[in-house]
């Protein structure tokens, strides 16, 4: 298994109440008296562009992902065999309901320093709204995350905002295709130069893919890290996933600048909220 649960959420998985806006099937399920989320793989619906019973894999990578680059931008995720079969289980994590990290707002609205617009529309009456997002160093580790993970589905309640101020992110099934699939409400940033903490992060996901093979026998503590992550990977998602990964590590470090949105693709996913 390539990843085992905290030791507080080890025990037995009680089925809860399904969620009922997801797309697949999601229930609430708690461990004791902790709370999670729990994704059964029987309950994955067929997507033309990512293989079938795939997605509970790379909700787990997406952790793995995270974890590497020592955000901690994903709740702790793991595999387990539940009431309704394997599938993947995450920690709950209850958003502030005071915060919004990424909102909808009136057109004509004054938007606070700390808010930056990205799209405009219409709302289901007709009025023009803007999609915005906050300016903030969590947030960003979030996008930077994505652009990693080729996550095409970063909706806006896709963030969960914590009272300390710290942002997960969640809903990691739609990444790590080999292809372009970027698509996400995050692109406040699109042209700015990556801080010297993401462009860290991105040197140990760098450093974690470098299998020791590759380096003459190296046994640095990265390279050492770096094999086990490589077998962990390769569990959940293809050996051509992998390489992509990497490939889009590797550009991002030659030219460390918040990407522009292609012209040619989608690249906010639908509803964004």
């Amino acid at each position: 298994m390539p990843v085992t649960p905290p030791e507080e959420l080890a025990g037995t998985l009680e089925l809860g109440e399904p969620i009922i806006t997801a797309s697949n099937a999601t229930f609430t399920a708690f461990v004791g008296d902790q709370k999670v989320v729990y994704k059964p793989v029987a309950g994955e619906q067929p997507l033309w562009d990512f293989p079938s019973g795939t997605l509970a894999g790379r909700e787990i990578a997406a952790y793995l992902l995270s974890e590497t680059l020592r955000w901690s931008v994903v709740p702790a995720t793991w595999l387990t065999d539940g009431p309704l079969g394997p599938g993947m289980v995450q920690r709950w994590c209850e958003p502030d309901p005071k915060q919004d990290a990424v909102t909808l707002v009136p057109a004509d609205r004054h938007l606070a320093p700390d808010m930056i617009p990205v799209l405009q529309g219409l709302d289901a009456q007709d009025r023009p709204v803007l999609v915005v997002h906050e300016n903030s160093a969590a947030l960003r580790r979030i996008a930077v995350f994505d652009l990693l993970a080729n996550n095409a589905d970063r909706k806006g309640h896709h963030v969960l905002e914590r009272a300390d101020g710290h942002r997960y992110g969640i809903d990691h099934g739609l990444t790590f295709h080999t292809e372009d699939k970027l698509r996400t409400v995050l692109w406040g940033w699109a042209g700015e130069d990556l801080s010297e903490d993401e462009v860290g992060g991105l040197r140990r996901v760098q450093a974690a893919l470098i299998s020791r093979s590759s380096t003459g026998g190296s046994d640095t503590t990265d390279n050492a890290a770096g094999g086990a992550l490589r077998h962990q990977l390769a569990q959940l998602i293809s050996a051509e996933e992998i390489a992509a990964l990497a490939r889009r590590c590797e550009e991002l470090l030659a030219a460390p600048v918040f990407p522009e949105p292609r012209d040619d693709l989608p690249v906010i996913p639908w509803p964004p909220f």
